[in-house]
């Protein structure tokens, strides 16, 4: 679609997504076997038929990279691209300052294309958009910014930008992250309206923000901070409601799910979803594929039918390369390439790949990144106290093991 530039920003640190964090920007981070967070947003505009493309990075950025050159190269001879954008300091000698800055400091590369329109989302949400519904919402109110927005729990408020609206969809009230009495959506006083920090805007208009607000010594240099506050006042910002948006052959009930997975509780519910029955959020929909770098490794095996000794996973979703040897994976997510050995069990866990699983193994409500060997007879989320010791554990006791771990081989 001409005239539709996208600036994804995928430069985040994701502290509260340590360990999986440590050594990779929280857009990188694998997810639901297949996949890494940054795949849902850029199948988003792919599936939207909006290819013009530019993925600005920061913190740790090898791992993002390198997904992006395997997963997400466009050639041919169209105007066609998704292309990563490293921090370069255009404007001086200093990092992005805030997700505003982030933009600024890229204007050079909008000013080259000359768009009418310019999306800037973020890199790290799960969930499916057609972009197209709510660009076409942005046009026909004629708005200077649209902006994403879903209800969300009060409880939760702190966390958002909250947004008041008027009966025509149109921005009259906006606070990032009220600490306190945030405004509640009219007739549902236990919800807030929060942006999903997916704006759209008239180019002209966030070059002329952006290049003010840059000028400002005294701005956190941050959309929701003060970008937004600055505009809506002038009565052209809408709000866009997420739960609107169709997607063809998505059924009712998944409508509106998106998941903030900024932390490690939310990160692992955000997965367990995925093996649900019937899923909130559909990754078998041939109406909407989900595209994602695809290893050269063979299918998944399950091996060994015997009397306590069987290769099976229920209620599971296993990738390509993994072997499961005489073992029971129940419930749970494996990556490519997981060995899991014989008389070992493995429940309601999530495993990122190229782990190996020894013998007689017993793993529950546990989160392994890449790369993790753990030797036989260990157990794993069954002795909080223990787990404690050895591992980070989350507020909701699920245990993280990093990338790279050797565990139990002292």
């Amino acid at each position: 679609m001409s005239g539709v530039l996208t600036m994804i920003l995928a430069g985040g640190e994701g502290t509260r997504l340590a360990p999986l964090t440590g050594i990779r920007a929280k857009p990188a981070v694998p997810f639901g076997g297949n996949y890494r967070i940054i795949d849902f947003v850029l199948n988003n505009f792919v599936n939207s038929d909006l290819l013009q493309i530019f993925v600005i990075t920061q913190f740790k950025s090898h791992s993002l990279m390198k997904h992006l050159s395997r997963a997400w190269r466009v050639t041919g001879l169209t105007s066609r691209f998704i292309d990563p954008i490293p921090a370069q300091m255009q404007t001086g000698k200093h990092w992005y300052l805030g997700t505003a800055d982030a933009v600024y400091q890229n204007l050079h590369l909008i000013s080259g294309l000359d768009p009418e329109h310019v999306c800037v989302f973020g890199g790290d949400h799960i969930y499916k958009m057609d972009v197209r519904q709510m660009l076409e919402f942005h046009r026909q109110h004629q708005a200077k910014l649209t902006v994403a927005a879903i209800p969300v729990p009060i409880a939760d408020a702190h966390e958002f930008g909250v947004i008041e609206v008027d009966a025509d969809g149109r921005m009259i009230g906006f606070e990032e992250k009220p600490k306190s009495n945030p405004k509640t959506i009219p007739g549902r006083p236990d919800y807030v309206l929060a942006s999903m920090g997916n704006y759209i805007f008239e180019a002209k208009t966030l070059v002329e923000v952006l290049e003010e607000d840059a000028a400002q010594a005294d701005s956190k240099h941050d959309f929701g901070h003060n970008i937004i506050p600055k505009l809506f006042p002038g009565g052209d910002v809408y709000v866009y409601d997420f739960s609107s948006n169709r997607i063809r052959g998505e059924k009712e009930e998944v409508r509106g799910y998106w998941r903030d997975v900024g932390t490690i509780d939310s990160y692992y519910e955000a997965n367990m979803d995925l093996i649900s029955v019937v899923p909130p959020i559909d990754l078998y929909n041939k109406y909407w594929p989900m595209r994602s770098y695809t290893p050269p490794v063979p299918p998944a095996k399950f091996v060994h039918d015997e009397a306590n000794r069987t290769g099976q996973a229920i209620s599971s979703m296993v990738a390509a390369g993994c072997i499961v040897s005489g073992a029971i994976v129940y419930h749970s997510i494996l990556g490519y390439n997981v060995h899991v050995h014989s008389h070992a069990y493995v429940e309601k866990s999530v495993l990122m790949g190229n782990n190996d699983i020894g013998r007689g193994c017993r793993i529950r409500r546990a989160i392994i990144d890449k790369d993790v060997k753990i030797a036989p007879g260990t157990v794993i989320g069954e002795d909080p106290v223990l787990d404690r010791q050895r591992f980070h554990v989350s507020p909701d006791g699920v245990v993280v093991i990093p990338k790279g771990a050797m565990v139990g081989f002292d």
